[in-house]
């Protein structure tokens, strides 16, 4: 059913597991769905910006929770790829092949967010301008994956991001998080000890969120450097992970036809599922995304494993697969630009610039696409050759 392949880093690493696909696949999708998210966020910031709306975001919503399918995705095959290596592989060994994978198209992501900020005149968000010594310290910080402090002046956009020159990268610091508890004592659990800390971080999540103890009325949390957001992010990231994990150690494969379609159609409904106001102190909006996190992205990701890809089918997802990380890491800087334009131009709905919006895409997916063609294949191939040496 599935061709031998490494499950997580390229083919060049030859590694003999089974290779899931579709989880590729469904790791592009989700990620093409965040740029669309983000484009109908840039509707809602032009209109908080001028006052002529809620600044709800009314397409694709819930957008924002593909980051948690990401966790799942991440705990899975982490756990699928390396629990069984530890024996032959030590915590340098595996702190140099995540480091290989994530970090240089992390530094990428950064130098392209420099440059977006420039295009723009390094202006913040409250119309002032950053000196550009402050630029040039945040890009050290973020290449070095240091967040920013809220109201430093090297939070060079002054909206409190954790990462100002590339707002995305917070979920990239707690994936690095992620996989350090993952080497540290994560994988020493037994599967009935995973079971109870999944359990016991799914309680403290829906307490968390349900409650909205953030007042953000959503599950999106994490992108900002104060109490709330550090441990609330930290909460999001590491029961989706760990749920990732157990279903990684539990699964047992059935051959599932057209799982590829059937989960791609069932991540665009639970994204645009409206905004659902909250009720007498529960969030409900929050209720809804813990019940996609915690029942639906198990379920989808269970499915995706027990399907095959074949064909056009399994050229769409190599394809989707392989985009994914860059496509997520290089589009928020052109959503920056974009952003400032409709602001400048008062545009708040997609009718007013819908020429425009394909151009982010379409610019979004090739800036991507060179990336990794460039730049990310040969810089892994590369550091994977010396450190093989």
């Amino acid at each position: 059913m599935k061709q031998p392949e490494q499950t997580i880093e390229p083919t060049y690493f030859t590694d003999t597991k089974p290779h899931y696909e579709l989880l590729d696949g469904l790791r592009g999708v989700a990620a093409i769905l965040v740029v669309i998210y983000h484009i109908f966020e840039g509707f809602a910031f032009a209109q908080t910006a001028d006052g002529v709306g809620s600044g709800i975001i009314t397409t694709l919503n819930h957008g924002h929770i593909a980051v948690d399918l990401f966790f799942i995705l991440s705990g899975f095959v982490i756990s699928y790829a390396y629990d069984d290596r530890w024996g032959t592989m030590s915590l340098k060994d595996f702190f140099k092949r995540r480091l290989i994978r994530l970090h240089p198209m992390l530094l990428m992501g950064v130098s392209i967010g420099v440059i977006a900020f420039i295009i723009v005149g390094c202006e913040r968000w409250d119309g002032s301008t950053t000196p550009m010594h402050h630029v040039l310290f945040a890009i050290i910080l973020s290449m070095c994956m240091i967040p920013a402090i809220p109201g430093a002046q090297y939070e060079v956009r002054g909206n409190g991001e954790m990462f100002p020159l590339n707002g995305p990268i917070w979920s990239l610091f707690f994936e690095y998080i992620g996989n350090i508890c993952y080497a540290l004592f994560m994988r020493r659990m037994s599967t009935k000890i995973l079971l109870l800390f999944t359990v016991l971080l799914g309680i403290t999540h829906a307490w968390f969120f349900i409650g909205d103890a953030s007042g953000y009325d959503m599950i999106g949390v994490g992108w900002r450097l104060d109490t709330i957001n550090f441990w609330g992010g930290f909460i999001r990231m590491l029961f989706p992970f760990s749920m990732g994990m157990l279903l990684a150690r539990t699964f047992r494969p059935r051959e599932v036809k057209g799982a590829f379609w059937i989960c791609t159609s069932a991540l665009i409904a639970l994204f645009a599922m409206p905004y659902i106001p909250s009720n007498s102190g529960i969030s409900i909006n929050s209720l809804y995304e813990f019940i996609c996190i915690a029942c639906i992205f198990p379920a989808i990701v269970w499915l995706g494993a027990c399907g095959s890809a074949k064909g056009l089918t399994n050229r769409v997802n190599r394809f989707l697969g392989e985009l994914s990380y860059p496509l997520y890491i290089v589009h928020y800087p052109i959503m920056y630009i974009f952003y400032a334009w409709l602001i400048k131009n008062d545009i708040y709905i997609l009718r007013d610039c819908w020429s425009a919006t394909l151009l982010v895409i379409a610019s979004s997916i090739t800036l991507a696409y060179l990336c990794l063609k460039l730049y990310d294949r040969p810089i892994r191939k590369f550091l994977t050759s010396a450190k093989t040496r």
